[in-house]
């Protein structure tokens, strides 16, 4: 049986979703089933390795973005009885491109080394985190900015909502539609229930963020520099809605709270902390 399900979301780039599925299949077929969804894509722009599409005329329109695309995938894994098959969950979008070597076997040693680490990130070369981090070391972190989470089953047990939950509210926030501080917030639920996130430097990944500047009409979203406004602005109303913040920093000293209160109940800890 694998350790780790790796959900990825396609929108209309099959190119790119197939080369990730292909390279996370080749260095860690023993360690990962790899499920795609699709997130309305046209019929000649799907993945051919597509597990479940989200063909409502709400995703055909908008797509799923990752908060839905990531809880779709949770529910059909939830509704065919395979979620408790896998020690962890990986969340990829398909624009994330890892370095040669194994990806998921050192991310798992990570866990294994770190029981209370429920939410784990590769590094990227180009974060100012990475030089506070040893090489191939791991650091506890209060924010992480990322589309590469591997998430422990436990720590997804603890806090989502398994028996009801749909593709809006069973992990991630839906109504959250763009995204806007979604890891601060699932990074809150991790330390205010005695988990913790972590950068680890043992596997290393990169965002290709061209594909927005140069594809934004075939994956069917606004152009960068809209998306970029609609991001912010429709983020911070949801914030303020939801948690009453006018400001990012509001939110991310409200993460910092819980984060430095984990290192007070476990002070075994301490040397991971930044």
């Amino acid at each position: 049986m694998k350790s780790v399900a790796a959900i990825v979301l396609n929108r209309n780039l099959p190119e790119q979703t197939d080369r990730l599925v292909a390279r996370l299949r080749s260095v860690d077929s023993d360690h990962v089933d790899v499920f795609v969804v699709d997130a309305g894509s046209e019929t000649d722009r799907r993945s051919k390795f597509t597990t479940w599409s989200a063909d409502s005329p709400d995703a055909k329109t908008k797509g799923l973005r990752y908060s839905r695309g990531m809880n779709f995938g949770l529910v059909n894994l939830v509704r065919e009885g395979r979620f408790d098959r896998y020690e962890a969950f990986f969340f990829l979008t398909n624009d994330l491109e890892f370095e040669e070597g194994p990806i998921i076997a050192p991310l798992l040693g990570c866990l294994e080394e770190h029981p209370r680490v429920g939410i784990l990130s590769p590094c990227s070369r180009n974060w100012g985190e990475r030089l506070l981090i040893p090489d191939r070391g791991t650091k506890y972190f209060w924010f992480i900015h990322n589309t590469a989470f591997l998430v422990r089953r436990s720590f997804i047990e603890a806090v989502a909502n398994l028996d009801t939950g749909t593709y809006m509210d069973l992990l991630f926030d839906g109504s959250n539609f763009r995204g806007y501080a979604m890891e601060m917030e699932l990074i809150a639920k991790a330390y205010a229930n005695d988990w913790s996130a972590a950068i680890t430097t043992r596997v290393f990944v990169k965002k290709d963020e061209s594909h927005l500047l140069t594809k934004a009409d075939l994956i069917k979203t606004e152009p960068f520099e809209e998306n970029l406004r609609l991001y912010i602005q429709e983020g911070k109303e949801w914030m303020r809605r939801k948690y009453g913040f006018n400001s990012r920093w509001s939110m991310q000293m409200y993460v910092k709270l819980f984060y430095d209160k984990f290192f007070q109940f476990h002070p075994e800890y301490a040397e991971y902390m930044i």
